[in-house]
């Protein structure tokens, strides 16, 4: 009796030793008709015993590649997809920097920056009003999600005057809604918390209405 650990190691083990074992004699077959043969019924016991490929985009392409590394990279077959390169596999990707951005209001995020930005630099006029009571808005909603209970809107407009450096000024016409006004995300109701309640306020109602389940 041979134990896993005195055989060849798996080079996939997703597809275990039987598929592996399959593959190395399919690069024995001299006949290249034959060898093609047998490699289109290994593709599809592939497929078959991993069924969660086919969620993936082009799922017989990624069987495709994962037969060739483990043969690795020697099987000489008639592929329906350009044949990998085994450098393709080695190569690593090059190194993403972070981006190290100095963001003055984490609560608000560096995209509403941006847009601060873009405008103060506008031409003074009912735009330029517009834009800016639409990004007191924003601010005043990123606060929101962030502290629930209250905010005062003097902050916001200190905030926003801060950080377009006083070039953004909310005009006395256009007013801050209210906080209850303010749509609350689309998810809040399902949050646990909230679920939770409302299940507890069922049960206070059955009980009122039948009485306790110990009584029966």
């Amino acid at each position: 009796m041979k134990y896993n650990s005195q055989r060849k190691q798996l080079i996939i083990t997703e597809y275990g030793r039987n598929i592996q074992t399959m593959v190395d004699q399919a690069m024995l077959i001299d006949d290249r008709e034959t060898r093609n043969k047998t490699v289109r019924y290994i593709i599809s016991v592939m497929g078959q015993l991993n069924p969660q490929l086919r969620d993936i985009n082009d799922y017989k392409h990624k069987l495709w590649d994962h037969l060739f590394i483990m043969s690795d990279f020697k099987l000489d077959v008639d592929s329906p997809y350009p044949i990998p390169v085994k450098e393709s596999f080695e190569s690593k990707p090059e190194k993403v920097n972070y981006p190290s951005v100095n963001i003055k209001f984490k609560h608000y995020g560096k995209i509403i920056e941006k847009l601060i930005e873009k405008a103060k630099d506008q031409e003074e006029g009912p735009i330029k009003e517009a834009i800016t009571a639409s990004i007191a808005y924003h601010l005043k909603k990123s606060y929101l999600t962030w502290n629930r209970d209250s905010v005062d809107d003097e902050v916001i407009l200190k905030d926003l005057a801060g950080l377009s450096d006083n070039k953004l000024m909310l005009s006395a016409a256009n007013k801050l809604p209210a906080s209850s006004e303010i749509a609350l995300p689309q998810n809040y109701s399902q949050q646990p918390g909230k679920k939770f309640n409302k299940n507890k306020q069922k049960q206070k109602q059955f009980k009122r209405k039948f009485g306790s389940s110990n009584s029966y």
